[in-house]
Formats: structure tokens, sequence, C-alpha cells
């Protein structure tokens, strides 16, 4: 039973102005000022698991010359272009079927191209948990981050009763909450952090996707006549848009009665703002963190600054900001701002 790994990379990072724009958002990004970008980043961590013709990536068609330039080892009729943004269940079933057809019996690991993990052997070893869980039955999973604050802007998984030594059922899933309920949820110690990392086996997701989602199961099955054909482009790009906007965890997770989640703590983020990526950097004795080559920084305390493409930088006398330039663009926020950011950069 052949593992493949599905990466989603088709959102646009629009809270990570104006490092990450519409036409190059932040998975295609050196987000770390590390020399590699987001979602070759997260090939590597996977890299391990299968080789790089079982590598998958979805993502819009505007994007699909930047993966092939950043990710030239992944096979070309492996990066799946959508014609229009339709959530996640479309883009997984996509890739799904596209498997299934070759591949009847992978086992399947989907995950976004845009998260960072810090303890890449712990991530390694839990996703191979949860294959080895899959390949025994009809179960999918859902990697589950242990909480390490009340985050408002994450889901929650309830977990449930343990079936093995470190998986256990999911009781529900819980929407983004407010301070209150995830200091609530926190204190309780039975839920974690919704990472939108799965691992199924492919036919057990293509089932749930016929009884929880037969509309959108329909759709595929329509489109897949044509996979691997010349007429594959002009069928996805017909068929594809008419899929409904809906995301896996209400089109399946929610739904399904074989849902298991497995606890996990390998310094995982999802780096949706300026304030997550301050969080994780390494910073200086004033509380700033840089990514950039000559920053200078005088009576500044617990700034981001994010300059990578200027020869020197010298800023005095700001706190708790957000300096980034990119390109021709330039933005200067209050840190307790960074979610105005889209409204702010709107055109």
């Amino acid at each position: 039973m052949e593992t493949h790994v599905v990466i989603m990379a088709g959102g646009i990072g629009s809270r990570f102005w104006p490092m990450s724009t519409p036409q190059m958002p932040k998975q295609f990004v050196d987000v770390m000022g590390v020399g590699k970008t987001m979602i070759q980043m997260t090939v590597d961590r996977l890299a391990s698991l299968c080789p790089m013709k079982n590598f998958w990536v979805v993502t819009s068609e505007r994007y699909v010359d930047i993966v092939r330039k950043q990710l030239p080892e992944i096979p070309v009729d492996h990066i799946l272009a959508e014609p229009a943004a339709r959530n996640t269940a479309p883009c997984i079933a996509y890739a799904c079927w596209k498997i299934r057809k070759h591949y009847p019996e992978a086992n399947v690991v989907v995950t976004p191209s845009d998260a960072l993990v810090l303890n890449i052997e712990e991530y390694r070893r839990v996703i191979g948990s949860a294959l080895e869980f899959t390949r025994a039955g009809e179960r999918i999973v859902t990697v589950g981050i242990c909480p390490t604050r009340p985050e408002t802007g994450y889901g929650y998984i309830k977990t449930g009763e343990y079936v093995e030594s470190e998986i256990c059922t999911v009781s529900s899933f819980r929407e983004k909450p407010s301070l209150e309920v995830a200091e609530e949820y926190l204190a309780d110690g039975g839920y974690l952090w919704n990472a939108g990392i799965f691992v199924w086996n492919i036919n057990t997701i293509t089932e749930a996707l016929r009884r929880h989602a037969p509309g959108l199961a329909s759709v595929m099955d329509e489109m897949s006549t044509s996979f691997y054909t010349p007429a594959e482009k002009a069928v996805v790009e017909k068929l594809f848009p008419t899929c409904e906007k809906i995301s896996i965890d209400y089109a399946v997770m929610e739904k399904a009665d074989n849902i298991y989640t497995l606890p996990a703590e390998f310094g995982w983020s999802d780096l949706g703002t300026w304030g997550s990526l301050w969080t994780l950097k390494e910073r200086d004795e004033n509380g700033n963190a840089v990514v950039g080559d000559d920053v200078r920084l005088f009576d500044c305390k617990n700034c981001i600054i994010h300059t990578p493409d200027l020869k020197r930088v010298v800023i005095q006398g700001l706190e708790d900001c957000i300096v980034s330039k990119h390109g021709d663009r330039l933005l200067i926020s209050r840190k307790d701002h960074e979610q105005q950011i889209t409204d702010y950069s709107k055109d």
C-alpha cells in the first residue's frame, strides 16, 4: 500500500500583506528567512515518507508555473490546477479521485502548504503512526495539536475515547471560539487545535464523500472520465467550478463516524498573521524578530521586521510594530492592528 502526499496550495494569504500577495502568496515565499519557501519546507519534511513521484500539489491555475519552478522534482501532471476556488473539500476530492484512478489502494496524507513545523522528527513520527492506523481499516485521522495558549484563530477538536496508545475518537469539532471559550478549552485539557492535516486510505475518503457529499462525488466521477487524457484540462475547467464551496470539515469530518485524532506536539503554527511569525522567530534582547540582511534597530521593542530584499534597514523608536517591505509595497503598522491589514491593503 503506497503512501501519497497531497499538498493544498491555493490560498492567497491576505493577512500577510505585503509579503504575501495574490500574485505571490505566502506558501511561495521564504517567510522565515531560511532560504526555502513554505511549500518547499513542507515537501522537505514529508520527503522521507514516499518518493517525489507520489507527491501531488493542488493549487490555483495562476500558481502552477510557480509550483513547477519551486518544486521541479514533482511530476508536472501531479500539479493539479483549480480553475476556481472552491474550498478544501473539492480541492481534496480532485486529488483523491485522480490518485484513485492509478493507485486504488493508496494511503494518503493531506496537508496545507503554508504551516510551520519546528520539531520535524516528531512530525514524521506522528504522520507515520497515523498512516499505520489508517492502513488497518476504514479510518480517517485528523492530526490535532495540543494547545499552548487560548487561541481564538483556530478551530478545535474535542477528543473522545482512546482506541490505541495515542489515537482517540473525535467527540466533536468546534468553530473558532471567543477568548473566554478558548480559555475554557485550554483549562479542560480535552481540546486540540485543528491543523487541517488528514490521513486516510483512498477508498475510505472517496466512499465518505459519496456518502456525505454525493453532489461533489458526482462531479468528481464525471471529471474522472477525462483524467490522464488530453481532454482533462477542458473538462476540469468546465465542471470544477460547479462544485459546492465547502470545507472538508463540513463535508465529511463533522458527519462521518469513523473519525479519529492523534494529539500531537511538534511545534506547529499555521503562520496566519504577522503576530504568529513574531512569536515563532528568534528574538533579540528587546523582543524584536528580524528577517533581513542588515537590519539595525535602535530603541525598538517587540517589533517584527521583514525586509529581506533591502540592503540596509535602520529603524529607531518603534514599539510593538510590524515593518515589512516587499517589491514596491511597504507596511508599517501596530501589531495589534494585524487583523485589519487585509482591509488596509485593499485596492
